[in-house]
C-alpha cells in the first residue's frame, strides 16, 4: 500500500512498489506535507527478503517492499530529505530501515545530524499481540533496541525511535486495565534499556510516546487515560527520579479496535469512579509482571499473551501472514522484486558482503553495537533479509525452531 492511505484501506490487499510509493511521497511533498508516512509490507517488517518462500503473495501488499539500499534509493528519489520527517510504521525490523534511510540521505548530501524521522520500534508489543512480527527472542530483541538507542543518540539525534502502542493491544482484545498495564510496563522496560545504553533519562522519558486506543465510550476512554497518566507519573517518579515524567503521558493515537471482545467478566468500566477501578486493576497486573522480573521476563514466559484472546499461532515470520494474496498483482509484485534482488546479487561484490555480515555476526556474539557493522553490510548491498538472517543465526529466532509447527 502506498503511504497516506487510511487504516481501513490499509487492510485491503493493495500492492505497492518503490516506484509507486516514491510517486506518492512526492505528491505529499508537493502538497506541503513535511511528515511522510511510510508503510512497509509484511515480509520487510518480518525481516524477510521478497524472494523468500514465505513472502510469496505478500510482496508489496499493504506496504512497500524494501529489500536493499537500491529500493531505498528509488523510494527517496527527488525527496528533500533535509526538509521532511519520515514516519516509519515498523517495529522489529526498524534497525536496518533506519540505516538505509541514513545511507541514502548521505548520498543526497544530507548529513545525518539534519535528518528527522520516527519509527515505532515497539518490539515487546509484537510478542504480546497475536500475529506480531518477532524477529528474535525477547532478550536479543531488547539488545537490538539498546543498540538502536545508542546509535541514534550519537548519529541520528533528531530521530525518535520508540512509541509504545497500547492501541494494538486493545485491538488484540485487551480491556482498558490490561492495555494500560501492558503498555506502561513495556514503557518502563524501554526506559531501563535506554538508561543502560547511556541515554539520559531526563531527555529520553519526556520524548517517549504512548498511543492508547480511543475506542469505547467517552467515559471509559477518559477514565483510562486519567488512570494511565497517574500510574506513569508515579512509576517514573519512583523508579527514575522526581520530575522526569515531565509532560510525557499516554495520548490517543491509535485506531479504534475493529472487533475487540468485551472485557472478561463483562466489566463495563463506565461508572463515575472507573478511572480508580482501572488504575487498581492495572497496578495489580503491573505488580504481577514486576514480580516475574519485568516486562521482558514476563514476555518470555508468555504472561501477557496468555491473558489476551489468542489465535493459537506463534507470532513472527514463522507464524501466519494471513491469507495469501493471489492473482496478477501478487505475481507481478513478487516477480518484479525477485528480479531486482537477482540483479543486485549479480552486480554487488559478494566478498565485501560476506565480510561485512561476518563482522555483524561477531558483534552480535559480543557486546558491541551491531548498528555499525550492520550499516557497513547494508552499504555493501546486503539485503534486509540477509541482515536479519545473520542475527537470527546468532541470537535465534522466535519461536525457537524446535517449537515451530
Amino acid at each position: 500500500m502506498t503511504p497516506g492511505i487510511s487504516p481501513a484501506t490499509e487492510r485491503t490487499p493493495r500492492f505497492s512498489t518503490s516506484v509507486s510509493a516514491n510517486a506518492r511521497l512526492r505528491e505529499l511533498v508537493d502538497r506541503g506535507a513535511r511528515i511522510l508516512p511510510l508503510l512497509v509490507d509484511r515480509p520487510t517488517a518480518s525481516g524477510l527478503d521478497s524472494d523468500a518462500p514465505p513472502a510469496l503473495g505478500h510482496v508489496g501488499r499493504a506496504g512497500v517492499a524494501v529489500d536493499s539500499i537500491d529500493d531505498m534509493r528509488v523510494l527517496l528519489s527527488g525527496i528533500p530529505l533535509d526538509r521532511v520527517s519520515l514516519s516509519l510504521d515498523v517495529d522489529a525490523a526498524a534497525a536496518p530501515l533506519i540505516l538505509l534511510y541514513q545511507l541514502v540521505a548521505e548520498e543526497h548530501g544530507v548529513p545525518a545530524a539534519r535528518l528527522r524521522g520516527s519509527v515505532r520500534g515497539d518490539v515487546l508489543k509484537e510478542f504480546i499481540a497475536p500475529g506480531g512480527t518477532c524477529l528474535f527472542p525477547p532478550a536479543p530483541a531488547m539488545r537490538l533496541t539498546r543498540d538502536v538507542l545508542r546509535y541514534c543518540r550519537i548519529s541520528l539525534p533528531r530521530w525518535d525511535v520508540l512509541s509504545v502502542c497500547g492501541h494494538d493491544l486493545a485491538e488484540a482484545g485487551a480491556d482498558p486495565a490490561q492495555e494500560v498495564a501492558f503498555a506502561l510496563t513495556n514503557g518502563i522496560a524501554y526506559v531501563r534499556t535506554a538508561v543502560s545504553a547511556g541515554v539520559n533519562a531526563d531527555t529520553f522519558v519526556p520524548g517517549l510516546t504512548f498511543c492508547l486506543s480511543d475506542g469505547g465510550s467517552r467515559t471509559e476512554v477518559l477514565a483510562k487515560f486519567r488512570a494511565a497518566r497517574r500510574i506513569w507519573t508515579r512509576a517514573v517518579h519512583e523508579q527514575f527520579g522526581p520530575d522526569r515524567a515531565g509532560r510525557t503521558g499516554p495520548r490517543p493515537g491509535g485506531p479504534s479496535p475493529r472487533s475487540a471482545p468485551p472485557p472478561r467478566g463483562g466489566r463495563p468500566w463506565r461508572r463515575a469512579d472507573a478511572s480508580r477501578e482501572i488504575e487498581a486493576a492495572a497496578v495489580a497486573l503491573m505488580d504481577s509482571i514486576e514480580r516475574l522480573g519485568g516486562a521482558v521476563r514476563a514476555v518470555e514466559r508468555r504472561f501477557q499473551s496468555t491473558i489476551l484472546p489468542g489465535t493459537g499461532h506463534p507470532p513472527g515470520p514463522s507464524g501466519p501472514f494471513g491469507m495469501e494474496a493471489r492473482g496478477d498483482e501478487a505475481r507481478a509484485a513478487h516477480r518484479g522484486q525477485s528480479e531486482r534482488l537477482a540483479k543486485l546479487r549479480a552486480w554487488r561484490v559478494q566478498s565485501a558482503v560476506d565480510d561485512a555480515l561476518a563482522r555483524l555476526a561477531e558483534a552480535a556474539r559480543g557486546d558491541g553495537n551491531v548498528m555499525f557493522p550492520m550499516r557497513s553490510a547494508l552499504a555493501a548491498s546486503a539485503t534486509v533479509g540477509e541482515i536479519c538472517g545473520t542475527l537470527r543465526g546468532v541470537w535465534g529466532s522466535h519461536p525457537p525452531r524446535a517449537a515451530r509447527p
